[in-house]
């Protein structure tokens, strides 16, 4: 799939210009047109004021936000790109839903989840919700140092975790078409331990073999259309090799497929690519299931 229209949801702290820049060098393969959405969530407007939710508050966050979208316009008309903007006054997960139906991006960025752990328990995670519901790629931006410096090439050196599942196959196609985008692509599978069902040496080195025939076929795909695909086989618990990767190969963002947990599980116990976009550093791309 290619990426000609995207989806920029800020609520402008820590998800600004400087983070759409970075995104940019989509334009190389096709990206043409962004939106961006800013929802002003009522409830919090009123706490925020402590004497119930006021109509000119509402006004000045409008106005603010409105003024920061036309400067981002005015500089994404210069590079000839087509620009459209919302501003609303909502709930933040329905109206993300509602602008996605409307404008049928191709891919949606929004930041890292505010939640703490015991309201994501109640009301789930902004990423877990999105995930479950909308079917195009969610790129969750974080700003991978602590002095909020955005990286100027996201797409310099991505690591995909792949599981060999239908959102594994959706990120693989989708990343072909980023071929003039992506500097160097590392490919790992985790090996978990119930997948090793002998301690013997010999069935261990058996099972990291076909596994690495696996990766290596599949970074021959990736050389055929251009990027430099490297393989790597960890064995362990899939959320911890996956970051101690990403932090070995020094990785500009990692890649993942959601997984099919149903919502109270998932609830509960989370799954590996939530937890991930959830908690660590680095700015996540997330593919849903097909």
């Amino acid at each position: 799939m290619k990426i000609k229209k995207m989806l920029f949801v800020t609520k402008f702290e820590g998800l600004c210009y400087d983070a759409l820049s970075s995104l940019l060098s989509l334009r190389k393969a096709d990206l043409d047109h962004v939106v961006f959405l800013n929802v002003i969530e009522r409830d919090k407007v009123a706490m925020k004021r402590g004497s119930g939710y006021l109509k000119e508050e509402e006004v000045k966050l409008k106005e603010t936000a409105n003024i920061r979208f036309i400067d981002w316009a005015e500089n994404l008309f210069e590079l000839g790109m087509e620009v459209g903007a919302y501003i609303e006054v909502s709930s933040f997960i329905p109206e993300i839903l509602r602008v996605i139906e409307e404008e049928k991006p191709d891919l949606v960025v929004i930041g890292r989840s505010h939640k703490g752990t015991l309201e994501q328990l109640y009301s789930r995670s902004d990423i877990t919700e999105l995930t479950r519901r909308v079917k195009v790629p969610i790129l969750v931006f974080k700003h991978m140092l602590e002095d909020q410096v955005v990286p100027e090439k996201i797409f310099k050196r991505p690591l995909l975790a792949t599981s060999w599942s239908s959102s594994g196959e959706g990120a693989v196609n989708c990343l072909k078409e980023l071929k003039d985008v992506i500097g160097q692509l590392h490919i790992m599978y985790v090996v978990g331990e119930k997948e090793l069902k002998s301690s013997d040496t010999h069935q261990v080195q058996k099972v990291r073999k076909h596994e690495r025939r696996r990766l290596d076929d599949l970074c021959d795909e990736f050389e055929e259309v251009g990027i430099d695909a490297r393989p790597h086989v960890y064995v362990g618990d899939p959320e911890k090799e996956i970051l101690r990767a990403a932090k070995e190969y020094q990785a500009s963002m990692v890649i993942l497929g959601t997984s099919e947990r149903n919502a109270m599980l998932e609830r509960w116990m989370g799954s590996i690519s939530r937890n991930i976009a959830d908690k660590s550093i680095y700015p996540c791309l997330l593919f849903p299931v097909l």
